[in-house]
């Protein structure tokens, strides 16, 4: 179909000519077309049995065309108005799956990362016997990931400003939010590090205190990771400790 040709479509009455043709352009591909014309025979057909039909292909035209805010936005609404459809299930995992890929890089905000993993624990929550629970579990442990990235980011440029207690209160936030976390001997690295940098730094009257702190951080590296990527530089952070509380 020309342009032109789809133009006067647009503009035309027949509604069923539109229906018809709306489907010859989803099963060719043609989604932004398709899209369109379902978008406008949508009211027409409310109530009948197409109605389902086009409210599915819609939602499905936007996903095609990667628009997932809108594809999201409307497989959740058809999943409420459809309850009860064969495509019921499938629109409520796609639409948690839009909220997923519209997730950004941990750099950035991840407001719509904590909104995704939220939809897809709904979504096992309210089929737990579906067979894409197993896929949701596994966008779920990637975004969380994406989530404790961020948080390690942000305490290690706490660290990099030289603002050792709230390094240390963050790295210790991400321990108790992430307890399996892949990072944990950084993290308790990075502690140890942070306390110390805290200690030597200190006013005098302080420093024993935050001196025994960092080698209690020492301690509790070594007893997890005895021999470990940082075992090195840890223990020439304990040394140093050892010899500043001597003096």
């Amino acid at each position: 179909m020309s342009c032109s040709s789809f133009q006067k479509l647009l503009k035309s009455s027949d509604n069923e000519l539109k229906y018809n043709k709306a489907l010859e352009y989803y099963e060719k591909g043609y989604y932004s077309h398709a899209q369109q014309l379902f978008e406008q025979i949508q009211a027409f057909y409310k109530g009948t049995d197409k109605a389902e039909k086009i409210a599915y292909y819609t939602a499905n035209c936007y996903y095609k065309q990667k628009d997932y805010i809108l594809g999201g936005y409307y497989y959740k609404s058809f999943s409420t108005n459809f309850s009860s459809s064969i495509y019921a299930e499938e629109a409520v995992y796609l639409s948690a799956y839009c909220s997923y890929l519209e997730s950004p890089r941990s750099s950035l905000d991840q407001t719509s990362t904590a909104e995704a993993i939220s939809s897809l624990q709904v979504f096992i929550s309210t089929h737990p016997k579906s067979e894409r629970v197993a896929e949701c579990n596994k966008l779920i442990d990637e975004l969380r990931a994406k989530l404790e990235k961020k948080d390690i980011d942000i305490a290690m440029l706490y660290f990099r400003m030289s603002d050792y207690k709230a390094s240390v209160v963050s790295l210790g936030n991400v321990l108790k939010d992430y307890p399996d976390t892949k990072s944990k001997e950084l993290i308790l690295y990075s502690i140890l590090s942070a306390k110390y940098q805290y200690a030597i730094n200190s006013i005098s009257e302080k420093r024993r205190e935050r001196l025994t702190a960092a080698s209690d951080a020492y301690d509790e590296l070594n007893a997890g990771f005895p021999v470990g990527e940082y075992s090195e530089k840890a223990l020439a952070i304990k040394k140093n400790i050892s010899k500043d509380l001597n003096n």
